[in-house]
């Protein structure tokens, strides 16, 4: 297959809209059209009307989408912010890997469709964050997989960890029918922004993600929707 024929969505991406507001949000997705199906909005776009972008992509356009909120509060209040998000029939949330967090958020989501992933590690730490952070001594890898055990226990759908660890927590047990997102995903020789356990997209998926998360690559570039070519190419590699 020559590398200029447009390959289509491949619903393992998923291209973060880290992006100001929800008219520039629109405007990529408008771009980037059918090259992509799954989006992420997060907080950075919550006062910007990330949560009208994430229903009018969803309604209108089809898209499945991944709201990154990562809830951390007692349980009561999480259980409740929940409930409040399962009612736009979205795909994905994030709450912070505590299992009281993730239990709470379990409840929230009821019936509903929406899967609840538990944050481990974010993929902007290492070893140095966690020990200013005053989290416990050991490796990092080894403390994402705990989190992680423990938040499946707790109920969650999947888990997002950095791809240096999706191999180790496809392992576990409790992870089976669970899912494993990614960030920390650039194509080799990429820019890391702010990331520090990173790999390719292709690499990512072989250790075991069934999604991998990539914002940056593609705002970023001068030209987004050559761009998403380039990880679909490196994707079906």
């Amino acid at each position: 297959m020559p590398n200029d024929k447009a390959l289509p969505a491949d619903d393992r991406l998923i291209v973060g809209l880290d992006l100001p507001d929800a008219l520039a949000g629109l405007e990529l997705a408008t771009k980037l059209g059918d090259a992509v199906s799954f989006y992420k909005i997060g907080l950075g776009m919550l006062t910007g009307g990330g949560l009208a972008l994430a229903n009018e992509l969803k309604s209108d356009h089809g898209k499945r989408i991944f709201l990154d909120m990562k809830f951390f509060d007692i349980p009561a209040t999480v259980t409740a912010a929940v409930r409040g998000i399962a009612r736009f029939d979205l795909d994905f949330l994030t709450v912070h890997g505590d299992p009281g967090v993730v239990a709470a958020a379990r409840e929230g989501a009821g019936g509903s469709r929406l899967k609840v992933l538990a944050v481990t590690v974010l993929t902007s730490s290492d070893r140095g964050d966690l020990d200013a952070a005053l989290i416990r001594p050991g490796d990092v890898a080894e403390i994402v997989c705990e989190r992680a055990a423990r938040a499946f226990r707790a109920g969650a759908d999947g888990v997002i960890a950095s791809p240096q660890e999706a191999a180790l927590i496809r392992a576990l047990p409790e992870a089976e029918g669970r899912l494993i997102v990614t960030p920390g995903v650039r194509l080799a020789g990429g820019d890391l922004g702010d990331q520090k356990r990173v790999a390719t997209p292709a690499k990512a998926l072989a250790a075991g993600a069934d999604h991998i998360v990539m914002a940056r690559p593609v705002w970023a570039a001068p030209d987004p929707v050559a761009a998403v070519q380039a990880i679909l190419r490196d994707i079906a590699g």
